[in-house]
């Protein structure tokens, strides 16, 4: 196997993520990470995705949440509360002082991937883990009760708004970092592998960055997604939803259709192998495999067939 590139953001990028990194040798694999979930809050810049995927490759993440830190304590954020200060988005200790840290070198003059490279560095994370732009593009999230910044709408409005659209401020102006682009411009690329993240929000936002689809779309190595939908349902998070206010159809195939015409081949559970023909109509093969990664040993396990896949694809 030469080298991979993975796109994720969320819980199940990032599960995807470690099972990769358990397979690959750290220089032939590259993970493109969603940062339209970032913001600034108490001054500091919050990027959730690639934390995610940094304390899941570290093994430090929390099992329960999935994101966050595994022992966290909460005591600045308790008494920022007693202070009547913004509390509403939980960032534990051990978490801040990773912001802290970040909002140190982005001080210092050190672009998002730097910064990244420093951070992953520092807790033992050995791929590259690389932001899908060092410039800032956040997304908004068009609903019925108005325009919402992505955390306000996912956290602080518990995804309840009947969504209506998205957009993506400053993706215009943005620019796929150096790395990114050299690692899908590799001659050795085995494929890429969208992992089961929301497409919406987080390989959407990745898309709108100018170079990121068309690097896609010019690659002469496979390209693979894989669904982030089983039976009908998000295994995590508001994709379903999402796919049901904007009349897609919630199922492996409505996830076929956002891809239509970017991908290669769908990754579907066994649960949804009954789809598999409706997969292909979308112009993409279909491969059926158990998707769902309740821990380590089924993250590799889905990693290890994902790779298998590009390897059928290739031969």
């Amino acid at each position: 196997m030469s080298r991979v590139v993975a796109l994720c953001g969320g819980v199940g990028g990032a599960k995807l993520a470690f099972g990769l990194a358990k397979l690959l040798a750290p220089e032939d694999l590259t993970l493109i990470v969603n940062t339209g979930d970032d913001f600034e809050h108490l001054g500091l810049t919050i990027c959730p995705d690639l934390d995610t995927v940094t304390y899941t490759l570290a093994g430090l993440e929390n099992p329960d949440t999935g994101w966050g830190r595994a022992g966290e304590t909460w005591g600045v954020l308790q008494e920022l509360a007693r202070r009547g200060g913004e509390s509403w988005f939980r960032l534990g200790d051990k978490d801040i002082a990773h912001h802290l840290t970040r909002r140190a070198l982005l001080d210092a003059g050190r672009t998002l991937t730097a910064a990244t490279a420093s951070l992953t560095t520092a807790l033992g994370v050995l791929p590259a883990v690389v932001p899908m732009a060092n410039e800032s593009v956040r997304t908004i999230i068009e609903t019925e009760d108005g325009a919402l910044a992505f955390q306000d709408y996912f956290v602080r409005r518990r995804c309840e708004p009947r969504v209506t659209g998205f957009r993506f401020e400053g993706a215009d102006r943005a620019c796929l970092p150096a790395e990114a682009s050299a690692a899908l411009e590799a001659p050795d690329l085995a494929g890429i592998i969208l992992c089961p993240s929301n497409p919406f929000v987080s390989l959407g936002p990745m898309l709108a960055v100018p170079g990121l689809r068309e690097s896609i779309e010019a690659c002469s190595a496979p390209v693979i997604a894989v669904s982030p939908i089983v039976g009908g349902q998000a295994l995590k998070g508001p994709a379903a939803k999402m796919m049901a206010e904007l009349g897609y159809d919630v199922s492996v195939v409505g996830v076929a259709s956002f891809y239509e015409g970017l991908i290669d081949a769908l990754v579907i559970d066994t649960m949804d192998k009954a789809l598999g023909e409706s997969v292909a109509m979308k112009r993409a093969s279909c491969f059926v495999t158990n998707t769902i990664m309740s821990n380590a040993d089924e993250r590799i396990a889905l990693a290890r067939q994902c790779l298998r896949f590009l390897d059928l694809m290739r031969d």
